[in-house]
């Protein structure tokens, strides 16, 4: 069984301040990915980690203000091992800093964007709940996540409630609402978040990430990485 939402990391900057890094709220999430797209439409590796330490700046707009006023901040502050554990947690874009192939390439199968997804009818559906005050104060509250999490225990709630009601009254809702459509429409949603776009099937191992992975106990991220054992390492 799952006990947590989210992977989170400890990275360290060069004067060892030390950072926790965890899944980026909504509000950064939304410049990351924009920002994010220029990386799949680099000409070469140079400057597609250009473009992943713009992404980066961005997070750090979250984790560590005083660095994000530009680029250089980056650089100056850590190395690219770390960057790419930043990309990883901040928003789920995996590179393997030991491979032969391009960090173009592998950042291209990463990622999705906001077209795929009906953010704003789930935060409508969340924002119901009456915490917060308007829709840019979640936003900073919630990472997509902790969203998702949200959302399916307001859903669980709200459909064991009316279950008892109509067992009350002698009603099958399972039977009547055809509720197993309903709940695979439901994974299938979740899997398309938790894989970054690759699926839209629950059944399709690349679901298995985060606390999807968590609750199959394994998946994607959870130590079924590949790597070659080369040692090209990128430094800034």
């Amino acid at each position: 069984m799952a006990t947590t939402i989210y992977n989170s990391a400890i990275i360290h900057l060069f004067d060892g301040t030390e950072l926790e890094i965890i899944p980026l709220k909504i509000k950064y999430l939304r410049e990351f990915m924009d920002a994010f797209e220029h990386v799949k439409n680099t000409k070469g590796d140079d400057e597609a980690i250009e473009k992943l330490v713009e992404c980066v700046r961005i997070c750090m707009k979250q984790y560590y203000p005083r660095i994000s006023r530009s680029t250089e901040d980056i650089e100056d502050n850590v190395d690219m091992k770390t960057i790419y554990t930043i990309l990883d947690i901040a928003a789920g874009i995996k590179i393997n800093r030991q491979s032969e192939e391009p960090v173009k390439d592998q950042a291209g199968r990463n990622g999705d964007t906001w077209d795929t997804l009906d953010l704003a009818k789930l935060e409508s559906e969340v924002f119901l709940l009456g915490i917060w005050k308007d829709y840019q104060e979640l936003e900073k509250s919630l990472s997509m996540a902790e969203l998702m999490a949200t959302l399916e225990s307001s859903r669980e709630l709200d459909y064991n409630e009316k279950k008892f009601l109509a067992a009350i009254q002698g009603v099958d809702l399972d039977k009547e609402s055809g509720s197993d459509r309903g709940q695979k429409e439901w994974e299938d949603m979740k899997a398309r978040v938790f894989s970054g776009g690759a699926t839209s099937d629950s059944n399709d191992v690349l679901a298995l990430q985060g606390v999807n992975a968590e609750k199959a106990g394994f998946g994607i991220g959870m130590g079924l990485d590949y790597e070659d054992g080369r040692d090209p390492s990128l430094m800034l």
